[in-house]
């Protein structure tokens, strides 16, 4: 199954958002991007790509012992931009320090575990909105994400979810997303 370990907004977080990202998609050549459903919008933390069902309690084993031991943390939906000319996200603000841990932690856990997640990078907070297949010249949009600062909420869980990607072919179908297991942030503080 193909997993990774996230933070989730809550409702009233995308619910701030989701005007936005409508606006957005009023914009000139929205219609090039495919578009992430809101119900996958999240933060990932580690992707660990597709993972073998015996393997999964080990990495949760692991996930629960990352969770345990980061605490609850303030974040806010806040800005955007884009990477390269491929993905449009929006990104973080608060404490981003332990999300970084936490962050590490789930990568680590993924490591242990026996799962490649292809290596370390520098973690950058950000909720992917959309992706282009094509080059696109994502700073219209970067730039009217730039000014939204979503009010502060407390990430109080790590999730590990399951990822669907679209099988049938047709256009705007969306992957689904199904949280497998989640565990509260500081149980073992």
């Amino acid at each position: 199954m193909r997993l990774f370990a996230a933070v989730l907004p809550p409702e009233e977080a995308v619910r701030e958002l989701a005007p936005v990202v409508d606006g957005l998609r009023r914009l000139r050549g929205a219609d090039a991007l495919r578009w992430t459903g809101r119900p996958g919008w999240h933060f990932t933390l580690a992707f660990y790509g597709e993972v073998d069902e015996e393997t999964v309690p080990d990495l949760s084993r692991r996930l629960a012992r990352a969770a345990a031991h980061t605490p609850l943390f303030p974040l806010a939906l806040s800005g955007g931009g884009h990477f390269g000319d491929r993905a449009l996200w929006a990104g973080a603000a608060g404490d981003l320090r332990t999300m970084r841990l936490l962050a590490d932690r789930a990568e680590t856990a993924g490591r242990k575990a026996g799962v490649d997640s292809g290596g370390h990078r520098r973690y950058r907070p950000h909720l992917t909105l959309a992706r282009s297949r094509l080059a696109t010249d994502l700073r219209p949009f970067a730039a009217a994400l730039a000014p939204f600062a979503g009010r502060e909420w407390t990430a109080g869980a790590l999730c590990l979810v399951r990822s669907e990607l679209p099988r049938s072919g047709v256009p705007g179908e969306l992957p689904h997303y199904d949280t497998v297991e989640r565990w509260e942030l500081g149980a073992g503080e």
